[in-house]
């Protein structure tokens, strides 16, 4: 079992279920998600651009997948995320876009967020112990060669290399795309998401998301609220 450390909306907030049904799968239940009727992609080609999200699920990534250490267990690990969750604060991101990276598509914030980049680096330090070491099959998977020194750097410290400096906020859309195929899916995804991208998006749980075993779809095992719930309850 693999689990990892993420930020998701809430299960019934309008852009959940929106991404629920563009990648074909809602990552609470697990259930299979008809896809969207959009002008100038047709289904298939969504269900086939969409494969890859489709198994990770809606999320921003904070910590990376990873195994367990021998030394720890799933009990104090959701202890320590109930735990370090409730000494940070909620925040907004202003607004969120469509954004292509290198090759594929997500939603990105339209600014830079150091909030953002403050929370991820925070949740990957704090539960670094509770990963176990990288094995030599999985550091060649992530193909060393094509990092740079401090992806690198990074790969072997915290066992993925886009943390800290690299670390780049997205929620991903689409799987790997050709050149060709930019135009059209970037003016789908903006018909379907755009409306739903007008409001600040509230950063205001850490997600626990679990494979249950190699190449099963990840899901959410449990959202724990940033804040104290107490003081949340009050404001």
């Amino acid at each position: 079992m693999r689990y990892a450390i993420y930020f998701t909306p809430s299960f019934s907030d309008p852009l959940t279920l929106a991404a629920a049904s563009w990648l074909g799968r809602n990552v609470f239940s697990g259930d299979a998600v008809e896809h969207p009727a959009v002008r100038g992609l047709g289904m298939h080609e969504i269900a086939f651009h969409t494969a890859l999200p489709r198994r990770y699920g809606f999320h921003a990534t904070l910590k990376a997948p990873f195994h367990l250490h021998h030394d720890c267990t799933e009990a104090a690990l959701l202890r320590e995320l109930m735990r370090f969750a409730g000494t940070l604060q909620p925040f907004e991101i202003p607004r969120l876009v469509v954004g292509r990276l290198g090759d594929f598509y997500g939603l990105v914030p339209e600014r830079p967020c150091a909030s953002l980049d403050y929370l991820a680096a925070a949740v990957v330090q704090q539960f670094d112990g509770y990963r176990a070491p990288l094995s030599e099959a999985e550091i060649e998977r992530r193909n060393p060669d094509g990092l740079s020194a401090p992806q690198f750097a990074n790969l072997h410290r915290w066992g993925h290399p886009y943390v800290m400096d690299e670390f780049r906020f997205h929620m991903t859309l689409t799987g790997p795309l050709l050149s060709r195929d930019f135009g059209r899916m970037e003016a789908a995804l903006g018909a379907y998401f755009e409306p739903l991208l007008n409001e600040p998006v509230e950063i205001a749980n850490l997600a626990l998301f679990i494979e249950k075993e190699p190449g099963a779809p990840f899901v959410v095992h449990s959202l724990h609220p940033m804040g104290r719930v107490a003081a949340r309850k009050i404001a």
